[in-house]
């Protein structure tokens, strides 16, 4: 008997209750073909920000002290210029939707949770600047950050019922999402992808997010395969210490679709991904 019956509508209408999703993020993957546009928007939203300005000028000083001796770089586009707008707009975002995490995350939500989604969503970037599957590196660490938003979700709906179906997944053979479906008669990747539509987010990581779990079911999209890798790799490298850090199965369909062979080859990837999700976290603590 589920603890919870869950439904799209009813998830939409608790989920207009909640914290507006962060319109900079929604405003930067706008604009991600027009990079005069995308600069102007992370530009402001720094600005206005004092913890995000405060870490990106830190981070900027901190590589210039190595070349520009002991100038202060106190402008954000200088510091942009020096540690590559990628980096800046990924500290940016994974800044932003720690917030909006932090914002509607209920009490007792265990720490490991938001640590576990940066590391996947650094994974995601990783991944995605290995592959030549055609992925945004920016749209991989969204649905990196945000593949586990529907677990937030039913923690938030009933945090009980969670605990037990976490405590279920760990002592037997089944993965969390089918334990869920016992439980709620949906699980979170599920509610994610609708969580995902009520946001207006862009379908391809709609669908990473609805089916991190099912892979298979959407192989066309290439980022679908991408963070459900990404978010294995996590676990197999046990970047966050969770008791939940196992992996059970391995769709060999998800690895066909990008092309990954798993040898030796790898290891530069793995090391990457290791020491990135530790410096992310540790950052953003």
């Amino acid at each position: 008997m589920a603890a919870l019956t869950i439904t799209r509508e009813n998830a939409a209408e608790i989920s207009g209750k909640l914290a507006s999703f962060p319109h900079f993020v929604t405003e930067i993957l706008r604009t991600l073909d027009d990079p005069d546009a995308n600069l102007k928007i992370l530009v402001e939203h720094i600005q206005r920000d004092p913890v995000i300005s405060a870490r990106v000028l830190s981070r900027a000083n901190a590589a210039g002290s190595r070349t520009r001796g002991s100038a202060a770089i106190q402008n954000i586009y200088t510091a942009t210029s020096l540690i590559g707008m990628r980096n800046v707009r990924e500290m940016t975002v994974i800044s932003s939707l720690a917030s909006f995490v932090d914002s509607i995350a209920p009490p007792g939500l265990p720490v490991t949770f938001w640590q576990h989604n940066v590391a996947a969503g650094v994974c995601s970037v990783e991944m995605a600047l290995h592959m030549t599957a055609p992925v945004s590196i920016d749209a991989a660490l969204i649905a990196g950050l945000l593949h586990d938003i529907g677990q937030l979700w039913l923690y938030r709906m009933d945090p009980a019922g969670c605990h037990a179906a976490w405590a279920e997944a760990n002592t037997s053979n089944s993965g969390i999402d089918i334990v869920e479906r016992e439980h709620f008669g949906v699980d979170h990747a599920t509610i994610g992808g609708w969580l995902a539509e009520h946001w207006s987010l862009p379908a391809n990581i709609t669908a990473a997010i609805a089916h991190h779990h099912a892979p298979d079911e959407a192989l066309h999209e290439p980022l679908v395969p991408l963070v459900y890798i990404a978010e294995v790799l996590s676990n197999a490298l046990d970047l966050t210490g969770r008791d939940e850090n196992r992996v059970t199965t391995l769709s060999a369909p998800a690895c066909k679709a990008l092309g990954l062979v798993w040898n030796a080859e790898l290891r530069p990837l793995f090391g990457r991904m290791e020491a990135r999700s530790r410096h992310a976290n540790a950052m953003f603590q």
